[in-house]
């Protein structure tokens, strides 16, 4: 069976992919981004995705296509939208790709894509217990994995602590809302990191998101007793965890 396979990334404002090696976690040829098309409409997304592979010059018709997206997925379906069209909440999202690209389609949460690339190929390969992948950008996302066994669908950016959805106070979108500097912002992710580490007690926290690459301005500001790494993946972990996702779906 070929190890190989697509993985499209799609987001509030860009839509990324490649074909993915998943042997060993790497891309094969050309990354190719678009714009996420303006109000981000099923339909609209469907068909930048498919012109999208089109561009990939290693895409092979009999290859299967992982897509994550900034959702609740459950059985393909699509159960909410962040950055996106609220057209997108109930929708059949696997049928809607499979339909408009002629072949096989696995959807997921964008998180949980993230979460598996760490698991498989980076800071949390062959590492058992519990471990938590979390993404800093708009919102915050999350992954939780015990002994590299997927829990799909994990909320946990949406805690309330000190009385709100804290992902409104320390996502990265709120320290660009708020003009915080690294400090201000590391003070409300210690609050945050603190708060998960006394609910779970994992073996590993993971940092994603585009800022694990300013990993240094922050992360040193963190203190646990559990380990907190930055992602090894970065931008392109949710292309390469729905691509691996999705050769796992087809089995």
């Amino acid at each position: 069976m070929s190890k190989k396979a697509i993985g499209i990334d799609i987001g509030g404002t860009g839509i990324k992919g490649a074909v993915v090696n998943l042997k060993d976690g790497s891309l094969i040829g050309e990354r190719v981004r678009h714009e996420t098309p303006a109000g981000g409409k099923p339909a609209e997304i469907a068909s930048v995705v498919a012109q999208l592979i089109t561009q990939l010059p290693d895409a092979k018709p009999d290859m299967i296509v992982g897509i994550c997206f900034p959702a609740i997925v459950r059985n393909g379906i699509t159960m909410s939208a962040a950055n996106v069209s609220k057209d997108w909440i109930g929708l059949d999202a696997d049928a809607l790709f499979t339909k408009e690209l002629g072949r096989s389609v696995h959807v997921i949460n964008d998180a949980d894509a993230a979460g598996v690339a760490e698991i498989k190929f980076g800071a949390a390969k062959d590492l058992d217990g519990l471990v938590i992948m979390t993404t800093l950008g708009t919102g915050i996302g999350s992954a939780l994995f015990m002994n590299g066994k997927l829990l799909p669908n994990a909320e946990l950016g949406h805690l309330e602590i000190e009385g709100v959805d804290y992902e409104s106070k320390a996502s990265f979108a709120a320290k660009e809302r708020e003009n915080l500097n690294w400090t201000e912002w590391a003070k409300r992710l210690q609050t945050y990191y603190s708060t998960l580490e006394r609910l779970f007690t994992p073996d590993l926290i993971i940092v994603g998101g585009g800022v694990s690459k300013q990993h240094e301005e922050f992360l040193p500001k963190i203190k646990l007793n559990t380990p907190i790494v930055p992602a090894l993946k970065r931008n392109n972990a949710g292309i390469l965890g729905a691509a691996a996702l999705a050769k796992k779906a087809s089995k």
